[in-house]
């Protein structure tokens, strides 16, 4: 019996590490012909879902395919590899990064070199200065988050192929257009791709929906975005968070709500003289019920904006 246990234990233990996650491709939904997101949770990262809370996009032409962001971790950038192959053998031409944050970038080294050959990273052209300069924390801090072995498997890789203002990709009958944003709103390096044969955008984290939008850049900068965004010529959307698609530009219209109540009540408080201990609890309060993660996110949120209004 001992030797039909240790067995049963060791048949166990193979079938485990056959169905273990960097094994299974990640669901994907198509959005239109040619057009695949994964949604990733709307969650904080933990090692249990292994930084996967980030929507990711894949786009195939004729000729070849881009992927939009990798995930928060190799794992996750592994299974996004293997839901590629699911659906097409065409060669993966670009790895399009939207921004510079570990949930976005973190599965990078499954497409790198060896992986992927002839791979090009593409990405806004403050891309490279802010993963240099963020790069080493972000492993670090992030070490609890994902564990000691994943974060061993990151590589922050910088693109090669830098969007100044406007770049058009083609990948075969499909052209991509790629839009750097200034000046900074999520953060300083923010870059969207609008597939113009679909009309299928994909927003990076210019776009929350569900999740509450998340300021790493500047409130006033990501305000004045919001009229040229909606300006382009989209049909739907896909978010940076959220697990949906939603039609454009009406997906700007709750993101922007947000926005203008955390500036307005921001400076309501400063005109008052409330400081910002007793300010930040306030701002924005009245989104709480509209929002997920509300309480993760809005403190740092009003911090930004009391700090932005402060001295104007």
């Amino acid at each position: 019996m001992r030797v039909l246990g240790y067995l049963i234990a060791i048949l166990a233990a193979g079938a485990a590490r056959a169905a273990s996650p960097d094994t299974t491709p990640l669901a994907v939904q198509r959005v239109a012909v040619g057009d695949y997101v994964h949604f990733g949770l709307v969650a904080m990262t933990t090692p249990d879902n292994a930084g996967d809370i980030a929507n990711l996009g894949i786009i195939v032409g004729d000729d070849a395919v881009a992927v939009i962001d990798t995930g928060g971790s190799v794992s996750v950038g592994r299974r996004l590899l293997l839901a590629v192959r699911g659906i097409t053998d065409k060669p993966i031409r670009y790895v399009i990064n939207t921004h510079e944050h570990p949930d976005h970038i973190f599965g990078n080294a499954a497409f790198g070199p060896g992986a992927t050959p002839g791979v090009t990273f593409v990405g806004h052209h403050n891309l490279p200065t802010e993963l240099a300069k963020r790069g080493t924390y972000y492993l670090r801090s992030f070490h609890d988050q994902l564990g000691a072995a994943a974060i061993a498997e990151i590589r922050i890789i910088p693109p090669t192929l830098l969007v100044d203002d406007e770049t058009t990709l083609d990948l075969g009958g499909r052209r991509l257009l790629l839009t750097a944003w200034t000046p900074p709103a999520h953060t300083a390096c923010d870059l969207t791709v609008l597939d113009e044969t679909t009309g299928v955008l994909y927003s990076g984290d210019l776009v929350f929906l569900q999740h509450l939008p998340v300021i790493d850049g500047s409130l006033t900068g990501w305000l004045s975005l919001l009229p040229r965004l909606a300006q382009l010529r989209a049909k739907v959307v896909v978010p940076g968070h959220g697990r949906m698609v939603a039609p454009w530009p009406q997906a700007l219209d709750d993101e922007r709500r947000y926005f203008t109540v955390l500036a307005d009540d921001t400076r309501r408080l400063i005109a008052a003289g409330v400081p910002l201990a007793r300010a930040v609890p306030e701002i924005g309060r009245s989104e709480r019920d509209h929002w997920q993660l509300f309480d993760d996110y809005n403190p740092r949120n009003a911090t930004v904006a009391f700090s932005e209004f402060e001295w104007q």
